[in-house]
């Protein structure tokens, strides 16, 4: 004798909120940058300390219990030059995508690269 399988009213709730997780996620993914061109944004200790647009090249010191230079070229940005023990941050390279950031630990230093143009992909669906 075969038994059917039946679905039980946990069974449903558990499948509508797998599928409404998964709708959140694909929402979330496709939510866009601010458009705009990306911004690296410098910040010391937890406070916003330089803005530096992509766009223009330049350099910034960041100066505390080290010294950093921060170098915007080409429309990416990296840390060129530093004292600071290991120089983890000179390893970073230069990075130009939204989201992105470059971080030395012994200056608290970190870069946050934002923001984005409108014609970048972050995802497509269908």
């Amino acid at each position: 004798m075969e038994q059917a399988l039946r679905f039980r009213r946990g069974d449903v709730l558990a499948i509508l909120l797998v599928l409404a997780a998964a709708a959140a996620m694909a929402l979330g993914l496709a939510v866009r940058a601010a458009p705009g061109p990306v911004t690296a944004q410098i910040y010391r200790e937890g406070r916003l300390v330089a803005q530096l647009p992509l766009d223009r090249d330049g350099s910034y010191a960041v100066d505390g219990d080290y010294h950093n230079t921060v170098t915007v070229q080409n429309g990416a940005v990296a840390v060129t030059d530093s004292d600071c023990p290991g120089g983890d941050c000179l390893h970073s390279g230069w990075v130009s995508a939204s989201g992105r950031s470059i971080v030395c630990l012994p200056n608290r230093m970190e870069v946050r690269l934002v923001g984005g143009a409108a014609g970048d992909v972050d995802i497509v669906l269908g």
